[in-house]
């Protein structure tokens, strides 16, 4: 296996859009790194950087410590998985995950060793004389895997590889992906789209929105911690609720929510919560996970109970705290009736200050 590493890694197309602006961070032999974000914040285009599908407008990027940027993708020792399964409707599934080997003119009987550890790793055995129409889904996106396994690569790129799968294939292949990782120790780099894969799958995942990297980190330490607002908002489901308004210490902390739009007054008692005297007065935006934002008894803020969805394991109450739409997240219990009136109380221990301007973190 083997290390990467991305110094500056710019993508500038012809016509001026810039994809990705500097990208630097390392991945370590044998790490399993995401790379999240919405469409369009360069993940993509920054695999097929790594994957030499796309050329790197500037900054370098290496591979076992080469420099690989004008290095062909067949001689970069990478094997990808795409989106779709791409596999030869022709052939059966041996001669699929034996197609990329025969091509390389490998002996027959090293090729046959590692169809059959292949197969028997992703649990393909019995399907070697099958055909990809004979197959579901999750089993072809297991042949994709395989024939990428086969390989025996220094690097695996994986692109967005169960977006084409149901919920619960999606489920069970996320699992399949994370103990083959661990039975290889192989260096992977994995995009997605969906926060739920990023935060179960990798063991660091990179943030990027508009081509830029937002931050990189464990999952439980980008959830625990966000650098800004727009971390706080996509990693985590129900998102992060955040209030506007500014912080006033009279009576006790509380934040006065902003008034905008016709909306009422109304503030958010903070018991046992210091800040620094330099955040009194001045507009923060302060953020509360879903599971630490709970009715309670006595002053708070004051909310309608719009719709409770109980999901068995833990329940949801979406609100509409003064105008603002709030989520709650509760274990299972006697839930507040649609239409009821409670008093939110956030977690002390669990509050996130935002910059409203430029949503960076506001560190004590």
């Amino acid at each position: 296996m083997a290390d990467l590493q991305l110094e500056e890694v710019r993508k500038v197309y012809d016509n001026g859009q810039v994809a990705v602006h500097g990208a630097s961070f390392g991945i370590a032999d044998g790490e399993l790194m995401v790379l999240v974000g919405p469409s369009g914040c360069g993940k993509s285009t920054l695999l097929r950087m790594i994957a030499g599908l796309e050329e790197i407008t500037s900054g370098t990027l290496r591979i076992g410590g080469r420099v690989v940027n004008d290095v062909a993708p067949r001689d970069r020792d990478i094997a990808m998985v795409f989106q779709s399964y791409a596999l030869y409707p022709h052939m059966t599934v041996a001669g699929n995950l034996a197609f990329g080997l025969n091509l390389r003119g490998l002996p027959r009987a090293d090729v046959d060793r590692r169809v059959a550890e292949a197969a028997q790793m992703l649990g393909l055995d019995g399907m070697l004389g099958k055909r990809p129409r004979e197959l579901s889904g999750g089993q072809r996106q297991r042949v994709a895997l395989g024939r990428a396994l086969v390989r025996e690569p220094s690097v695996f790129l994986l692109d967005e590889p169960l977006s084409n799968l149901d919920a619960k294939l999606r489920h069970s292949t996320r699992t399949e992906i994370a103990r083959l990782h661990q039975r290889l120790g192989a260096t992977m780099v994995y995009v997605t789209h969906d926060q739920v894969e990023a935060m179960t799958l990798g063991q660091r995942i990179v943030v990027l929105d508009g081509g830029h990297v937002q931050q990189i980190d464990t999952p439980m330490a980008l959830y625990e911690r966000p650098a800004n607002l727009f971390v706080a908002g996509f990693l985590g489901s129900p998102a992060m609720n955040v209030l506007r308004g500014e912080l006033h210490a009279a009576d006790g902390l509380r934040l006065a929510l902003a008034t905008a739009d016709g909306l009422p007054a109304a503030s958010l008692p903070l018991p046992g919560v210091q800040v620094p005297a330099a955040w009194l007065g001045r507009p923060v935006a302060l953020g509360v996970r879903p599971e630490h934002l709970r009715p309670a008894a006595g002053e708070g803020l004051g909310a309608r109970v719009d719709v409770v969805e109980a999901v068995g394991s833990e329940a949801y109450l979406h609100l509409d705290g003064a105008g603002r739409a709030l989520v709650s997240r509760l274990p299972p219990q006697a839930l507040p009736a649609q239409g009821a009136h409670v008093e939110l109380r956030a977690d002390p221990a669990h509050l996130h200050f935002f910059d409203p301007q430029d949503g960076t973190r506001l560190h004590a």
